[in-house]
Parts: C-alpha cells; structure tokens; sequence
C-alpha cells in the first residue's frame, strides 16, 4: 500500500510505530542508549533522567563525580533506574557507565566542554559525524528533548530556567520554558532561582501550555511556588499536589490525552536547608546591582549572579544546593515508581478487561511505599509489616501468600561501594590500590543489599518463590530498604521493624575496592541482627511453618544463638539448609559455640550446603580444629569411613591443581565434610571446587562419567558411600575494565545454585549456570543484576 493512500491519522500512528512506541530506541551514530536504561524502559521500570551540565559547569572535578555517583545511587536506592545524559564525544547518550561519567565530569572546566541545550545538539554531534568530535553536559532543556526521544517520562533536576528580570525588554527568556511547551515530559525541581521573575515566568509557562504544581509538603491551605533555595516565593502556585501518587496520575493523564506540553512539578527545599526568604531578598538585590555595574548580560549574567550569592551567603547557597538536588531525585524517583505502578496496572486492567477507574479512585489504596501505612507498628518495638497487597513496577502484582518454596534468613542493609578512581589516566601501578590515612577520589554508589537481600533477589529474578526474614530499623534506611523490596515486588511479612527505643539502626555495608574493582577492605555494622530476646519463637519459627520451604538459607551475620535456631528450625521442617559463611570473622559463629549446641555429623547433618570462599573456608577450618571438633570420635569415624589412606597429594592435585593443594583447600574441604556434607568453594578466577559427601548408591559412584571426579570410595559399609570432587573452571574470566561492581557477586552464586536446586536441577549442572549468573553481577552497578531472569528458561529446562 502507498503511503499516500493512507490517511492521516493512520499515516502518523504508522510513523509513530515504526520510529518506536517509546521514541527512537534504535542506537544511531548519533544517539545511544545505554542497555540498563533500554531493558528499564521496554521492561515498564521508573527511570529517572538526571542532567549533566551541573557536574560540567556546576561543581569542579572531582567534587562533580562524587556527587554524580550520588544522585544515581539516591535514584537506585529509591527504586529507580538513573539515566544520566550528556554528550561524549560527539554521541548524545542517554544511561552512562561509571567510565563515561567519569571522563564527562573529569572534562569540567575546560574550554572545549559545551554546554548544550537544544540547539546546540544538531552542532555538537554533527561536527562528531565530520571527525571533530567534543563533549558537554546537557542543560534542562537539552536534557529533556533527549529523554523524550529515549522514551522516558520523569526528568529530575535542580532548579529551573525563566524570564529573566527586565524580560518583558530583553526577552531574556530561557529555552527551558519554551522547551517544556513542546515537550512532553514531567520535570521535578525547585522552581526556578529566586534573582528570575517568577510571576512572569509562570506566565510564560501558562502561555507554552505547561501545568505547573507545587508540592504542598506538608502545608495546609495557601501553598507558594517555591523560589529555589527559599521555600516560599510570596507567589501562589497554579496547582497543588500533596503526594507522588497524585503528580503520577497527572502524568498518565496528560499522556492519556496525547498532550504534547510538559508537566513541572515545584518541590520545595526540605525546610532546614530553606535560607530565609527576607535574607535572600537581600542577597539577590545586591548580586543583582553588581551585575549591572559589571555588565554581566546575557549567557553571562546567572554564573555572575549565582558565583555572587555564594560570596553574600558566606557559601551557604553550596550546600542549600545538594540538599535541593537531591531531594528533588528523591521526589522525581517516587513519581517515577507510581508511574509505572500506574501503567502497569493499566495494562493488567486492559488485558482483564477491567476500567481503570478503579486504579485512579479514592477507593485505591497506595502500595509502593507499604511501610508507611504502618505507623501505628513503627511505635512498638518490634512489629511484622503485615501487607495485604503489593504492587510491582517490574510486571508481578501478587497477594502475600504464606508459602514460600525458599525462606532466606540474613540481613538487609545500606550497601555503599568506593571505587578508588586515581586522578591520573591511566593510572599508575602504585596507583592501583587507595592510600591509607588520607583521602582518596572515588566513585560511592549507593544501593540496597546485604547478604540475605541479595540471595533472595537472585532466587527471584530466576523464578522461585522466595521470602527474606530480616530485621530493619525505624529509620530512614529501613524505610527504604522497605520500599524497594516492594518495588521489586518481593513480600514484607517476614521483615521486621525494631523501633527507635531498642537504639537499633539499619544495617549498612561499606566495600573499599581499588581501582581494578577488587576489594580492599570492608566495614559492615550488622549490630541490629543481634540480640533478638523472643523475636525468633514469636515471629520467625511461626514463619518457618507457615512457609514450608523446600529450602532455607540462612547467612552469618546472625549472632550465635539466633544461627543455631534457624538450622535448627529449618532442619526440623524437613527443608534443605544452606549456609552463606558472609566473611572469614562470621563464618567461624558456628564452632565457637558448638560447646553449647554442637554441630552433628553426616548423616545427621544441620547443614547440607555451604558456600565459602578460600578464605572463609580456611577460617573454618582452623575455628573447629581450634574448637576440639576434629578430635570428636563420631568425626573421626566418618573421616576414617572415607577410606584415605597414605599420601593422596597426587590425587588431590589431579582433580584440582598444585596451587590449591599447596593452599591446603581440598584438604580443609575433605576435613569439614563431616559437618558440611557439601562445600561449594568460591574461587575466584580459579572456578568452584566442589567437595561432595556421597551416600552409599548415589549412582556417581558407579557412572563412568563421574568416575574421574571420585577422590575415593567407602568399602566398609558405612553410611559414607564416597567423596566427589570437581573443580569447575570459571565461567568467564572478566577483563578489569569490564567489572563494575565485586559487592553481591558470592551472593548472586548461592541464590541461582539454591533456585535450580528447588525446580530439580544437579548440583553438576547448576555450578556453571550460577557462575555465569556471578558474572552478569559483577559487569552491574547493581547488588544483583536485574537481568538475572534471563537465566529462568536454563534452570526450568
């Protein structure tokens, strides 16, 4: 059919299909979209767009790439996906890497980065095409025409463009204004800085035909237009919002009703930051004064003023501005997450053929942020989160169910990485690793994680029902860690909130790596999963029975006591108990107390699977040695039942290697056997070696297959049918310029290894499969990497 005999509006639905139903998500050599913010954006996730030209002509290097780190990490710990856009190298991208962030914000202050808004872009990748290639950081309006052409709907910023004053004779108006007229996107941000005409400039914006609220924040009745770094303005604002639920319905309507204009949102600076309005009055007409004098006009009158006002407040305006930037990404990410509630509730209600009324009315009760309609618990010490209903961003609406298939008992906490980023490029040797005593430029990123978070998140993402049992406190932490389980829609129920009297706070992990991303030191303050006086009989052992899981996995970070209580409990309810040793110091929890609650014997084992690394392993080996357990008589005879005799070097260096050997890594293996019938050792580089306990007719011992892998065999009718040893060869061996992130990695492993175990895999086929799934994780900034549900068609196969 020719074009020409199609009509109109079928001409322009065709084009709007075949450019994309998002914008242009097809990579071109001019535009490139990164591959979390693709799969975010088709997979429905909130993405939040983050400009650029506030780390290149806003705070100087390397000030601009801590801060950078910040505010994606803010947008991640919110339960979004950041999408920071700028121009490098002459290609607008849209979703950067840490190199790229890195490079762009390290490019600040020279004269060769632009600043680009929209006008600038056609220039900038043009000359890229023709060899001249440059970089430059995207202001509001330059940002926000590329976030739209990705596909994405949310754009948080820090303060506004607007009418200059004297506008009505200069026509000093910024593009932002006229960019929000044409675009149609949602921009989160201060308002606009207090030395603009506000009036004219909400004049303006009514004239392009943009809707402007102000979030009310907790103001009853009259509510001012914020004026950027005062929380009044003495100017009334168009509309009213009181809360992300309401700004995100706005959203899907004006988009429901194909309005082409923009939506900004007025979110005033959190009150202990607000300097006085009558100070900055003040302030202002004197930078004001000077710029005249100085004729400071045009593109250099707001660096004029903005670089005076820093002088008059004595530089209170530096920190006035972070804490506005960053609670507008606070902001602009919640409305990013009821957006895509929002939207998936739409497409839920169409397939079901249901009106969506009912997602937009009062009837409807808010679940993305769970916790807080909890207040009444926050008031006691220690209460369960009780959801009746939770809502998911990424696709899953469920109701809380009481069975789970695995139960994972380990902490959630604040997981904050330092990449140690040397200043020379490319650095030095003896610039490899962070010096100490002093400090060091590094990118801090900030996510949701923990050990029990993390395990949980993999045996999800890889299709297994999957419950954590964790303990947050009631602070600002626990608030979040709350909301993004919710958002990932996992279940509340077994969380638990220790209030304010206990003096517990959330958990927070710290990771020091260099800058190869490999660890160099970690500091992780668990406290809060210690000490817990009827906690476990009243809240945890009930949900071991409700739950029935095939599976319980349970982490170190407990103390002593409550660890012996969730072996004991999951043994006891017939479900398989692995054990996460979480770090060398932990691991050893178990022997030190064996005194009191021993640890049994194959086959009467507490725990049938454990996962160290080397060095947890060693650690032990050397705590039950320490603790008399290899001098117990029923260890003994299982170890003598193994039928080891004389030197076996040669055999062990077979299956493994001399490197191994020389560590002694199978030996303490083959020792803790006893209590651990399984031990799946994470090497590294070097793969896993599993060391296996094998029952008397496990069909291993007698399949030609596996005849290589068997170190020895049980002749004495024992209930030790033999030991099998393998050592599997990394899945991949990641270049360092491709890691990203060492935090969640070990954790990654066990919860795909734990998932294939409960739909039926081996143990044989699972190693590889979880490898691979390790390494996705180490290539993302996440704890776990979201795309671990590509793995799901392997394990079910």
């Amino acid at each position: 059919m020719a074009l020409a005999s199609i009509g109109g509006w079928k001409l322009a639905a065709l084009r709007y299909a075949i450019r994309g139903q998002r914008g242009i998500h097809l990579d071109n050599r001019c535009f490139k979209i990164s591959d979390e913010v693709r799969e975010a954006i088709h997979s429905r996730k909130p993405v939040v767009a983050l400009e650029s030209t506030i780390y290149t002509h806003g705070f100087p290097y390397p000030d601009n790439v801590a801060l950078a780190s910040h505010l994606e990490s803010t947008v991640r710990v919110h339960g979004g996906v950041p999408a920071t856009i700028g121009v490098i190298d002459g290609i607008a991208r849209v979703g950067m890497g840490t190199e790229e962030l890195v490079r762009l914000a390290a490019s600040a202050g020279k004269d060769t980065t632009l600043k680009l808004s929209r006008r600038d872009l056609g220039f900038i990748c043009g000359m890229g095409l023709s060899g001249k290639t440059r970089s430059g950081g995207t202001t509001v309006a330059g940002t926000m025409l590329l976030a739209h052409l990705a596909g994405i709907k949310v754009f948080a910023t820090g303060g506004l463009g607007g009418v200059h004053r004297g506008g009505e004779s200069s026509l000093d108006i910024s593009a932002d204004l006229t960019e929000l007229g044409r675009t149609p996107i949602a921009v989160v941000s201060s308002g606009c800085k207090s030395f603009l005409d506000i009036p004219r400039t909400l004049e303006y914006l009514e004239t392009q035909g943009v809707g402007v609220a102000t979030f009310a924040d907790g103001r009853k009745g009259h509510t001012n237009f914020p004026a950027f770094w005062t929380r009044e303005s003495r100017v009334s604002s168009p509309a009213v919002v009181h809360d992300e639920k309401e700004a995100a319905a706005m959203i899907y309507a004006q988009r429901s009703l194909s309005i082409t204009s923009g939506l900004l949102f007025a979110n005033p600076i959190p009150a202990e930051h607000s300097i006085p309005l009558k100070q900055m009055d003040g302030v202002i007409a004197t930078a004001i004064r000077e710029a005249e004098q100085r004729g400071a006009t045009g593109k250099d009158n707001t660096p004029f003023i903005l670089r005076k006002i820093k002088e008059l407040t004595s530089g209170q305006s530096l920190p006035a501005n972070r804490a506005l930037i960053e609670s507008n990404v606070i902001r602009g990410t919640r409305v990013a997450v009821e957006l895509s509630r929002l939207e998936i509730e739409s497409v839920t209600a169409r397939r079901e053929g249901k009106s969506m009324y009912g997602a937009l009315g009062e009837n409807t009760t808010s679940t993305s942020y769970p916790i807080l309609h909890h207040k009444q618990q926050l008031s006691q010490n220690i209460q369960p989160v009780a959801l009746t209903d939770q809502s998911s961003p990424f696709g899953k609406t469920e109701m809380v169910e009481s069975h789970a298939d695995i139960l994972v008992a380990g902490s959630l906490a604040i997981d904050l990485s330092c990449d140690f980023t040397p200043l020379a490029s490319p650095p030095n040797k003896a610039e490899i690793s962070p010096q100490p005593h002093t400090s060091n430029p590094s990118i801090i990123s900030q996510t949701i994680g923990g050990v029990g978070f993390n395990i949980t998140t993999a045996a999800y993402l890889c299709g297994t029902s999957t419950r954590l049992c964790s303990v947050v406190g009631d602070d600002l932490s626990g608030r979040t860690a709350l909301e993004m389980l919710c958002n990932l829609g996992l279940q509340t129920s077994a969380v638990q909130i220790l209030g304010k009297g206990t003096g517990k706070r959330t958990a927070h992990y710290v990771a020091v790596n260099d800058a190869k991303r490999d660890l160099v030191l970690a500091m992780a303050d668990m406290a809060i999963l210690e000490d817990h006086p009827g906690s476990f009989a009243n809240i945890w052992e009930p949900e071991i029975t409700r739950a029935k899981p095939k599976w319980l996995v349970v982490d170190a970070n407990w103390d002593a006591e409550t660890l012996r209580k969730w072996i004991s409990s999951g043994k006891a309810s017939g479900a398989g108990v692995a054990f996460e040793p979480v770090s060398a110091e932990k691991s050893t929890r178990l022997f030190y107390s064996s005194t009191k609650h021993p640890l049994e014997v194959f086959p009467n084992h507490q725990i049938d699977i454990a996962t160290p690394n080397s060095i947890e392993l060693s650690a032990m080996h050397t705590a039950a040695h320490e603790a008399g357990m290899l001098d117990r008589q029923d260890w003994w005879q299982i170890v003598n039942s193994l039928g080891i005799h004389g030197s076996t070097r040669d055999r062990l260096v077979a299956l493994t290697s001399p490197l191994l050997v020389d560590r002694g890594t199978p030996q303490q293996s083959i020792q803790l056997l006893p209590f651990f019938p399984c031990l799946l050792t994470k090497l590294g580089p070097q793969g896993v070696l599993l060391t296996w306990l094998l029952k008397p007719g496990d069909e291993r011992l007698s399949s030609p297959d596996a005849a290589r892998y068997i170190l020895t065999r049980s002749s004495n009718g024992s209930e030790v049918g033999g030991v099998y040893m393998r050592l599997f060869p990394a899945a991949e061996v990641v270049p360092e310029e491709d890691v990203v992130s060492v935090t969640g990695v070990g954790d990654t492993f066990l919860g795909v290894m734990i998932s294939g175990l409960k739909k039926g895999k081996t143990l044989e086929e699972l190693v590889e499969i979880a490898q691979r799934g390790s390494v996705m994780t180490l290539k993302s900034r996440e704890s776990v990497n979201p795309r671990l549900g590509e793995l799901r068609k392997e394990l079910e196969n």
